[in-house]
């Protein structure tokens, strides 16, 4: 069910100051000078106070979220682990009082914390899946937030009902990779670090440029394939997704470049093979024990065989159980653009692969 508009008035009420009347006039500003690549989130002043919008990204024209925030956050759960990696670059972590889907969690201080007796100061709860979160502990650790990644008609059910506000993180519905780091500025705000955030981003930003105007002076990077297929399904990546355009960057080929959309594209095998399957590099993600063989993967998939990358062996994974991919690269797409220039420029060395390393042979 989509977002009602009985409940963004609770989440507007929850989490704005009561002065903030219907007939109040908003001075909005341009997004412009908030936000320089993000695309879903504008700030208006009102009264020397900052009302924040957040457009919905599944209706155009639409909003999702609009608050003012009374106080800067001290006490939150949070439900994913890009979040927690960015509260710790913003050093404001200690404030991470819960969290959900623990195990998936890779970030030194936050697992430190989540293993530490019960009682026990800066003890972080684990408040169990995301999908289906510990009400009880939530309640009990008395938060002035929960941070949720929302979905496309998605119900917040029983969290809906708690009296606790609830920060709707749409950020990775952003369509670029710069757009969705730039959201660092908002929850810096929402922290009181507010200038902190402005300062990392501006590192994030500046560096992303450089590696860019770098990238487009080399000779037009390989080609490349990327993920590999789930079911009979091969989701991968639209031409004007974050990684999309990320690839661009980087001045390599991508099969599915022209391609208008900015999410997943959800492909048949067929596909993949007669338009990708002569990519040169393919690279790929998993969770799991790894790393991965050839072998491994003709079990998984006989036809992997006939894919150009797989007979040359410039196989490349990502284990994301072991190297922090989802939390870094949301903030620092920066990592992530110079990972995609030595994949697809091989002759270049920027400091060595961070989180991909290619396959075994066996």
């Amino acid at each position: 069910m989509r977002y009602t508009t009985e409940l963004l008035l609770s989440l507007l009420l929850m989490l704005s100051l009561s002065a903030c009347k219907r007939n109040r006039t908003i001075q909005q500003k341009s997004n412009g000078e908030f936000a320089k690549y993000a695309q879903l989130i504008a700030c208006a002043d009102s009264q020397g106070h900052s009302v924040f919008m957040v457009s919905d990204p599944w209706r155009t024209g639409h909003r999702l979220q609009r608050f003012v925030l009374e106080k800067p956050l001290s006490r939150v759960v949070v439900f994913t682990t890009s979040h927690c990696q960015l509260l710790e670059y913003l050093g404001v972590a200690d404030r991470i009082v819960g969290v959900c889907d623990a195990q998936y969690i890779l970030v030194k201080d936050i697992r430190r914390r989540l293993s530490l007796p019960d009682g026990a100061k800066g003890k972080i709860v684990d408040c169990g899946n995301s999908m289906s979160p510990d009400i009880e502990r939530i309640v009990a650790l008395k938060p002035d937030a929960i941070i949720i990644s929302p979905y496309e008609g998605m119900s917040l059910g029983k969290l809906e009902r708690l009296g606790i506000p609830v920060i709707l993180a749409a950020d990775y519905m952003e369509t670029s990779a710069l757009g969705r780091a730039e959201w660092m500025r908002y929850y810096g705000r929402l922290f009181g670090v507010g200038q902190r955030a402005d300062s990392l981003f501006h590192v994030v930003d500046s560096t992303y440029q450089h590696l860019k105007a770098y990238a487009t002076k080399l000779p037009v990077g390989r080609s490349i394939l990327t993920e590999r297929k789930t079911g009979a399904t091969w989701y991968t990546p639209g031409g004007r997704s974050s990684i999309g355009v990320l690839i661009k960057d980087a001045n390599g080929r991508y099969a599915f470049s022209d391609d208008q959309h900015s999410g997943s594209l959800p492909l048949s095998v067929e596909q993949i093979m007669t338009k990708a399957g002569q990519s040169d590099v393919w690279a790929f993600k998993i969770n799991g024990a790894g790393p991965m063989d050839k072998q491994q993967l003709l079990r998984e998939y006989d036809g992997y065989k006939a894919l150009k990358a797989f007979r040359t062996g410039e196989i490349y994974e990502c284990n994301c159980s072991k190297v922090p991919y989802f939390e870094e690269v949301s903030w620092r797409p920066d990592y992530l653009l110079r990972e995609m220039i030595q994949l697809l420029h091989p002759k270049v060395s920027l400091g060595g692969l961070r989180y991909y390393q290619r396959l075994k042979e066996k």
